[in-house]
């Protein structure tokens, strides 16, 4: 399944979401705990760990966005040349990469990646990893 991504007004936003983007916001700059954070905001830590992944800052005025994401993928010769490929197919510029020693056939890998604006689609990029073959989990850590 394809994950989708709304631009959406604040005004629209439901309450738990943006409390949830302050605490994310309190964890960062002001160095607190998840539970200090979820007590200042409101919000039950639960609630917390449910959408902390769904919420991001928009940027209007970026001149690219990078994303780093976390992946699982079995561990197979050609695999992370195909996953680089798609990368590179989307204009993606790889600020990062680090492979983890393989454990169980499964190797961990962190990538940062720029997409300048004018160029690639991120929803697309992630969804193409996604779908290869190989790729077990991939998961979005942070996005500027």
């Amino acid at each position: 399944m394809k994950d989708r991504f709304y631009l959406v007004r604040e005004k629209a936003v439901p309450e738990v979401l943006l409390k949830v983007f302050e605490a994310k916001q309190s964890i960062a700059s002001d160095h607190m705990t998840v539970g200090q954070a979820v007590k200042k905001a409101g919000i039950s830590r639960s609630s917390f760990y449910k959408y902390q992944n769904d919420i991001v800052p928009f940027h209007e005025n970026a001149k690219g966005t990078t994303i780093t994401f976390v992946m699982q993928m079995k561990d197979e010769p050609g695999l992370l040349s195909d996953v680089l490929r798609v990368i590179a197919d989307s204009r993606g510029n790889i600020l990062t990469i680090h492979q983890a020693i393989p454990l169980g056939e499964v190797a961990t890998l962190t990538i940062s990646v720029e997409i300048p604006p004018e160029e690639g689609d991120v929803e697309e990029m992630l969804s193409e990893i996604k779908a290869k073959p190989g790729v077990r989990d991939l998961k979005i850590l942070g996005r500027e």
